[in-house]
């Protein structure tokens, strides 16, 4: 008898199993072997959603739910948006160790100098038409650089995969910025590499007729450390779409805009702008207890609190919520901000919401951090995929360096009619 394993009866036969337990988990593969009959293919586990499977072993991010525990690497995620840039943070992703002063300035330089895209990828923004959302324009015009990088598909050499990795990390705020210059009907203005990574974004943003755009301090720091929060975080929907299409051997442009897909749904990354659409609902901090009231008798859906994975605190709703506060003083308040303070006040008071574990999670206030930068709600989902394009390339790079990992094909319980024979159109009744 193995020390960790799980022993199992099967109450059909009366046989007897062992399944070796390693690092907390059986092998589906092993339930295989539980059969009842030369014909049975074997036992099968049914997880819809994956709400307990895991489909990879992974170095790069460690979440404890229960405890509020993020980390990327091993370093804790407060440790890193307190004392590092994002591009420093994006280094340990990728690589796995934070860079010493010559590795930052090489990677730093790398990024710098791939944010320039061909002069083609605007005739292809023009061609959307002028009210195309930015998420739409975003996930098409990252499909559309494997057409111009074709060498991309030679992910399996080092050298290769490095290359298209410092471009897209670099390249997707120059998308998103053209994507909301095109949405705003503005002309597309070009990077700056005298500027920081989050600097340089907040100037192809909101560069008008000055020779050289500064970025506002807390707008470019806050920007920075949002980034951080949101580069990663373990096998989330989107991150499993890119691991999923990147089995198949597919060049990474193609696997990320696949990623960018999923982000774009209101479950994942429009989380956000779902947030803003209740706090416009509410209205007024005095139609609060009211709202709390139809969320209680289930008329209603407290957005932005609770999390699928985070069962105690979201460790980087902290984090943002002292962001908030440095934006919120370099801006134009938000009409908004005091109904959430109320709204929060209130919930975490109540044991309705204390007992379900429903805390603010990292949606309920970077979405006003967003809006008191003078962005639409149509720009979330594209702020959210820049940082989590290092996330997603981290994730990429783990796939294909891992032996075990093989193209995605998952099982199924065929619940549809048995066999049954055709009968020609002319005899149907």
């Amino acid at each position: 008898m193995a020390h960790d394993a799980l022993n199992v009866i099967d109450s059909r036969t009366g046989k007897a199993y062992e399944l070796p337990i390693v690092d907390g988990a059986i092998r589906a593969a092993d339930l295989r072997q539980i059969r009842t009959g030369p014909h049975d293919v074997g036992l099968l586990s049914y997880d819809p959603a994956f709400m307990n499977t895991a489909s990879t072993r992974s170095a790069i991010t460690f979440i404890d739910g229960d405890a509020g525990i993020l980390r990327y690497r091993g370093y804790p995620i407060e440790q890193l948006a307190d004392q590092c840039d994002f591009l420093e943070v994006a280094y340990l992703l990728i690589h796995g160790e934070l860079p010493g002063p010559a590795a930052y300035a090489d990677w730093r330089w790398q990024i710098t100098h791939h944010t320039w895209v061909h002069e083609n990828v605007k005739k292809f923004m023009d061609g959307f038409h002028h009210d195309a959302h930015p998420m739409s324009m975003l996930i098409s015009s990252l499909a559309a650089l494997s057409t111009f990088y074709p060498d991309a598909r030679e992910h399996r050499d080092p050298g290769h995969r490095l290359l298209q990795i410092y471009r897209l990390i670099a390249k997707v705020p120059t998308l998103a910025a053209f994507a909301y210059r095109h949405h705003r009907g503005q002309p597309y203005a070009y990077p700056d590499n005298d500027l920081t990574y989050a600097g340089n974004f907040l100037n192809m943003l909101f560069k008008a007729t000055e020779v050289k755009y500064g970025p506002p301090r807390a707008l470019e720091r806050a920007l920075d450390v949002l980034f951080i929060l949101h580069a990663d975080h373990e096998q989330n929907c989107s991150t499993n779409a890119v691991r999923a299409v990147g089995s198949s051997g597919v060049d990474p442009y193609s696997a990320v805009a696949a990623g960018a897909a999923a982000l774009y749904g209101p479950l994942h990354g429009g989380a956000n702008e779902e947030v803003l659409r209740m706090l416009r609902t509410i209205g007024s901090v005095a139609r609060v207890p009211a709202f709390i009231q139809q969320v209680k008798a289930g008329e209603t859906k407290l957005m932005g609190f609770g999390h699928r994975v985070y069962k105690n605190f979201d460790p980087r709703a902290r984090i943002i919520k002292r962001m908030a506060d440095a934006v919120f003083a370099a801006t134009r308040p938000s009409p908004l901000l005091a109904v959430a303070l109320e709204l929060e006040r209130i919930a975490l008071a109540d044991d309705y919401f204390i007992r379900r574990k429903l805390y603010p999670n990292v949606d309920f206030y970077s979405g006003l951090i967003y809006e008191a930068m003078g962005l639409p709600v149509e720009m979330f989902p594209v702020l959210f995929a820049i940082p989590r394009m290092v996330g997603w390339l981290a994730q990429w790079q783990e796939l294909v360096g891992d032996p075990e990992q093989k193209i995605a094909r998952p099982r199924q319980i065929y619940a549809g009619r048995e066999r049954r024979e055709f009968v020609p159109r002319k005899e149907r009744a």
